[in-house]
């Protein structure tokens, strides 16, 4: 292990807070390079039985021939760009470890939220990384206990980092909450090991 970040959650997985990686120049040359270049769709869910559409905006990029498939929906990876791939070798230096596919959201402002749900979906590769950057807006993001239902907050600067590893998946649920004080985008990418 290479960094001596704390785990801000203490037992039953890890989740690692970097804070900030990035400095001013490349926040801002990363946020403008993906909110104008991404291929951002809104997102579609099945909920009960039907097709919702949500307002935040999603795009999923990976290695060749890996898809994902969670909400009742299958992402196949689009053809990595050369912004992605930079961001992508920076988190793997601070992780040290690699990935495969990244699936990215934008949340236009705090009134788009994600609810409670862990990433356990049967094409990730069980208790591996899922490093998650954050660009744009600060967001309050949540971590609550299975059985204990205990919760750990963390709040995500512009430009952190997040990682998730071990059995987080299986023991914790996490969320990022509505915040009607926040009216910015937030750009959030999360590098994940897919089974290929």
């Amino acid at each position: 292990m290479s960094h001596n970040f704390p785990n801000i959650i203490n037992k039953d997985g890890q989740a690692i807070y970097f804070g900030s990686i990035l400095n001013e120049e490349e926040i801002s040359h990363f946020y403008n390079e993906l909110f104008n270049n991404i291929a951002w769709t809104n997102e579609e869910v099945i909920m009960f039985g039907k097709i919702i559409t949500t307002k935040r905006k999603v795009a999923f990029y990976a290695d060749n021939d890996i898809s994902y498939t969670y909400a009742g929906r299958t992402k196949n990876g689009k053809e990595w760009t050369q912004a992605l791939l930079e961001i992508k070798k920076m988190i793997e230096n601070k992780t040290q470890e690699q990935y495969n596919a990244c699936l990215l959201n934008l949340y236009h402002n705090g009134s788009e939220s994600m609810g409670w749900h862990s990433d356990a979906e049967k094409e990730i590769v069980p208790n591996s990384s899922i490093a998650s950057l954050s660009l744009g807006a600060e967001r309050k993001f949540s971590f609550k206990h299975k059985t204990t239902q205990e919760k750990v907050d963390v709040l995500l600067k512009n430009g952190s980092l997040l990682e998730m590893k071990g059995t987080i998946q299986n023991n914790w649920l996490h969320a990022m909450p509505k915040s009607t004080k926040i009216l910015t985008p937030r750009i959030n990418l999360t590098f994940r090991k897919m089974i290929s």
